[in-house]
């Protein structure tokens, strides 16, 4: 039997990519402030980004979305994704939103005030950005090897349960529910174990506090239970999933990632102490509760890609893709958090530009160099995205410089992570030739989004 692991799919369209030289990208990044966001998205070769909404539907999915009823309220499609979300997650209630900061928008507002604190093992950049703007504080829990990027541990999304009992012992009143991010975005893309959610649940549970899951990536933690927990081996995803969703009392979802969709979001809640302020915040920003922002037919793609997402054969490419391009940047010496993700893989900058001070912001310079030199757009999980301008001027900056690859479902095939292997070994090779940046103009939430920088 061959080793190779192939996608399990075939392609039926082709979207031309647009060959760019070094040159053309030097003056284009220069247009671009030297902000990958700002970049135009023909310009860029391997656009990985983000792995939110930029994948390929299935044929299936296409075929659903001809059944797409565009009735404003009780269409058919809101009750095919109903049926197909309740399956899942055993949870009563449901509403559609356009994506996942809208659920978080919605979710947060309604239940959380000013002064509040929520518990988390890693906000990421949205779930932040929309606690801290309604006045929240969002503290991060997650275990010590959850920092460490070279440390290979099985689960380094566990959240630290002991902090979150003297958190909760210390600051409970401040405390309206608390979070899990799975897989943990923030640190790795790294999955978190049933043991963890359980205990987690139950610890919570203990003080009376609701757990909120953030989903956008559920099926690849589930996959990495499966293969990395003791009593999970032969277990169905559907089942690892099932059992999941039993320990959370509501989740929010980007289902723009494990959705296997372009757009779309949801919250869902075990009862009904929520669902009126819920519904009363979505109509306001969002829709009716039967569509949530959200097109029929997207409800319809969706439904079919939340079940395609669970799919074993597209799991294990899926986790296998990010593992082959981890085993290529380990050959060519280059640091990134092991072992690898589901959706990406995090390069750690300062192994890679040791000698560069944070104030020169070592991923986001990383993150220009490998545009400019082979034409590949990755995201900054460092300093800019989740440090602070201070308002005596002074900056703070965070525990790790990352460079996030991630990549759209079903889109790239072995020789583009082949390419991409080759041009981050030049980077490194050119470490010492790589310029630092600093910040010309911000904004005060989420600024890594627009703001624009010059060279140090």
């Amino acid at each position: 039997m061959p080793k190779t692991m192939i996608e399990p799919f075939r392609i039926k369209s082709v979207e031309p990519i647009k060959m760019t030289t070094r040159e053309q990208r030097v003056k284009l990044l220069e247009v671009a402030k030297l902000n990958v966001f700002l970049l135009r998205a023909e310009d860029v070769l391997l656009d990985w980004l983000t792995d939110s909404g930029t994948g390929a539907m299935s044929a299936n999915q296409w075929a659903a979305i001809m059944q797409g009823d565009e009735s404003y309220a009780g269409a058919r499609s809101y009750y095919r994704l109903l049926d197909v979300i309740q399956d899942i997650t055993g949870m009563k209630h449901f509403v559609p939103t356009h994506q996942g900061r809208a659920a978080e928008k919605v979710l947060f507002t309604a239940v959380c005030k000013k002064g509040d604190m929520v518990i988390n093992n890693c906000h990421f950049d949205t779930t932040r950005g929309n606690l801290e703007f309604n006045g929240v504080e969002a503290v991060d829990l997650v275990i010590p090897e959850g920092l460490q990027p070279a440390l290979v541990h099985p689960f380094k999304g566990n959240i630290d349960l002991q902090k979150v009992e003297d958190t909760l012992k210390k600051h409970g009143d401040r405390i309206p529910f608390g979070m899990l991010t799975i897989t943990n975005n923030t640190g790795g893309g790294q999955p978190v174990s049933m043991a963890n959610i359980r205990a987690y649940s139950q610890l919570l549970k203990k003080y009376g506090k609701p757990l909120i899951m953030d989903v956008c990536r559920f099926s690849e933690n589930a996959m990495f239970i499966k293969m990395r927990e003791e009593g999970y081996q032969h277990k169905p995803v559907k089942e690892i999933v099932q059992e999941m969703f039993s320990y959370a009392d509501g989740a929010t979802m980007s289902a723009k990632k494990d959705g296997m969709v372009n757009i779309g979001g949801f919250i869902v809640l075990r009862d009904d102490t929520w669902m009126t302020a819920v519904k009363e915040m979505l109509i306001l920003w969002e829709g009716f509760p039967t569509y949530g922002g959200l097109a029929g037919r997207d409800l319809d793609a969706l439904a079919v890609g939340l079940m395609e997402g669970m799919d074993e054969d597209y799991l294990r490419y899926r986790l296998r893709t990010a593992e082959y391009l981890g085993e290529k940047l380990d050959a060519a010496g280059i640091g990134f958090v092991k072992p690898t993700g589901g959706h990406a893989v995090y390069i750690d900058a300062k192994s890679v530009l040791p000698n560069m001070p944070l104030e020169h912001y070592p991923a986001w310079s990383l993150c220009n160099a490998l545009y400019l030199e082979g034409g590949i757009r990755g995201v900054e999980i460092g300093s800019v995205m989740f440090g602070k301008h201070l308002d005596d001027g002074t900056e703070t900056y965070h525990s790790m410089e990352l460079v996030r690859l991630a990549f759209p479902r079903r889109m790239y095939t072995q020789s583009h992570f082949d390419y991409a292997a080759e041009a981050i070994a030049e980077v490194k090779a050119k470490a010492h030739l790589v310029k630092g940046v600093k910040i010309a103009k911000q904004s005060k939430y989420l600024r890594h989004f627009t703001a624009e920088f010059a060279w140090a």
